[in-house]
């Protein structure tokens, strides 16, 4: 790997560990404020999706530590199971902000369509860019075109983490006016709420960032050791 490149992943990785551990410990705090309405992130999530008129979308329970997702193919919301049985702040912001997705899938969202459109490519470009970018550094001069194929695909990868910005802050704005329209979070227990789901937007911006720095710097070798 180039020096350069090196050093701003290593950069982006310290920085991406921090804000994973502010947001475990910001889950694992309001995982501490019990919920006063009550209820349990199933409930939660289950009362969402029916108050928006979604009947064919299940909730359940998902293993791991914020494993949680909703996935448009089989329309299931999967919670932890910390989330799942929970009833706190946490698993009520959670458990909303996955049912967020499935409203924006039911919505026909055009940023969560095309996210989903581009998932086969991501999946194909993820599977090969590393070795065709490593590839294309160390045989540029014999073989230019390697190094810009990588780059293409990296710039698909980054393309669906900038298109993913959307859909993230969108599904927690939803949950957000939703709770707090119901009063499922009360004026005390909401800003906790809002916190939490600040800091699972902020692992997919510094995602986005890290991705755009790193394929701007692979352009940039391209262009300066071509012109050599």
């Amino acid at each position: 790997m180039h020096p350069s490149i090196m050093l701003v992943s290593l950069i982006f990785v310290g920085i991406s560990m921090l804000v994973s551990y502010a947001l475990k410990s910001k889950i694992q705090r309001y995982s501490q404020t019990p919920l006063r309405s009550g209820l349990s992130g199933r409930e939660v999530a289950e009362r969402m999706l029916r108050e928006n008129g979604i009947y064919d979308v299940q909730v359940v329970r998902a293993q791991g530590f914020l494993s949680d997702h909703y996935n448009p193919i089989t329309k299931t919301v999967s919670l932890s199971e910390g989330i799942f049985d929970g009833r706190n702040v946490a698993s009520a912001a959670v458990a909303a902000h996955e049912c967020g997705h499935a409203i924006q899938h039911q919505a026909n969202y055009p940023w969560l369509t095309l996210r989903s459109k581009l998932v086969p490519a991501v999946q194909f470009s993820s599977s090969l860019v590393q070795w065709i970018l490593l590839a294309g550094i160390f045989l540029i001069k014999v073989f230019p075109g390697l190094l810009l194929a990588g780059i293409i695909l990296f710039a698909v990868t980054t393309l669906f983490s900038l298109i993913t910005l959307p859909v993230e802050f969108d599904a927690s704005n939803r949950a957000l006016a939703w709770l707090e329209r119901t009063r499922i979070t009360t004026p005390e227990e909401h800003p906790q709420a809002k916190d939490a789901l600040k800091w699972a937007a902020m692992t997919y911006v510094v995602a986005a960032v890290a991705s755009i720095v790193t394929l701007v710097q692979y352009i940039l070798i391209y262009q300066g050791r071509s012109r050599n």
